[in-house]
């Protein structure tokens, strides 16, 4: 996809513009990745990733970044014995999952807002 859009769009000084609109466009009915505590799911099939293929999936980056993140990195380290366990009950786990869910679409809802004025002011000043 990327490359048929860059060929598509030329090298003029919007073509970057019309590129990142419409893939953002058509990332937008991709359905989000949600976090949750495998304790409290019992159907494993939703612990697999649909793009990568394989059955169980856990997915982080630095714990600097999202407290999501910073969750992981603690219940993997006392998973793995590196630290002690952590005193949290499975539905507290999900709770912490469900709110930054909750915050994680919030974001992305204000982001298309945005893009979306950003697209209608620069319309109205291009007619």
């Amino acid at each position: 996809l990327q490359k048929s859009l860059n060929e598509t769009f030329g090298a003029d000084k919007y073509s970057e513009a019309r590129k990142e609109v419409l893939t953002n466009m058509f990332s937008r009915p991709m359905q989000m990745a949600l976090y949750f505590c495998t304790g409290v799911l019992e159907d494993e099939t939703l612990f697999r990733h649909y793009a990568l293929n394989v059955p169980f999936y856990t997915h982080f980056t630095s714990p600097i970044r999202r407290y999501a993140d910073v969750m992981v990195h603690r219940l993997l380290s006392a998973s793995l014995g590196a630290s002690s366990p952590i005193k949290m009950e499975k539905e507290a786990i999900q709770r912490q999952a469900d709110h930054c869910n909750d915050r994680k679409m919030a974001s992305k809802r204000v982001q298309e807002l945005s893009a979306d004025l950003f697209f209608s002011i620069f319309v109205r000043v291009k007619a």
